[in-house]
This record gives C-alpha cells, structure tokens and sequence, in this order.
C-alpha cells in the first residue's frame, strides 16, 4: 500500500510567513505517523516520520518544505536547529 501523499499549505501562505530575510521558523515533530505542514497561529509546524538520527528528520524537513514551496529541496538552507525541534530555514525569493 502507497503511503498517502503529504498534507502541504499553498507555497503562497509560507512565503507570507517569512521575514523580510526570507527566513521561515519550524517547529518539528519528528518521527509522527503522518508528513505534514500546517500553520496554526502564524506558526509553521511541520511533521515528518523519520526519526531523528544522524540528521535523517532535518533532511525530511529540508525536503518537505521544499516539497510545498516547488523547489529542489538544495535550496531551502537550514541557518539554525540541526540538532533542535526548532528550526530556522532560509528560502530562495519568489519567482
């Protein structure tokens, strides 16, 4: 059985949650039954099923989020959090 695909926002209402530095703040639920993204009081919460070890669930998180935004997931760059369920995440401007 295929797993079910993603629940991911409109790449607009992330892009409107970044700062002018294009910076987006995660909060992260590693290791959950489902991948995720929801915004819940202007909040950006993401899950993803991988466990957090050797930086496998950062990885999920880079690519989920690029995943929603439609990008390569080499260009959402991780500025804090490696090793933290709170994250700071540069995204490349609009296009």
């Amino acid at each position: 059985m295929a797993r079910p695909r993603a629940d991911l926002p409109p790449a607009e209402a992330l892009r409107a949650l970044a700062d002018e530095d294009r910076r987006l703040a995660l909060r992260v639920t590693p290791g959950a039954r489902v991948e995720a993204i929801a915004i819940e009081n202007g909040k950006i919460q993401v899950k993803v099923r991988c466990k957090p070890e050797d930086g496998k669930a950062t990885a999920a998180v880079l690519a989920l989020v690029a995943q929603a935004l439609g990008i390569a997931a080499s260009r959402v760059e991780l500025l804090r959090g490696a090793t933290s369920r709170d994250k700071l995440v540069r995204i490349p401007p609009a296009t």
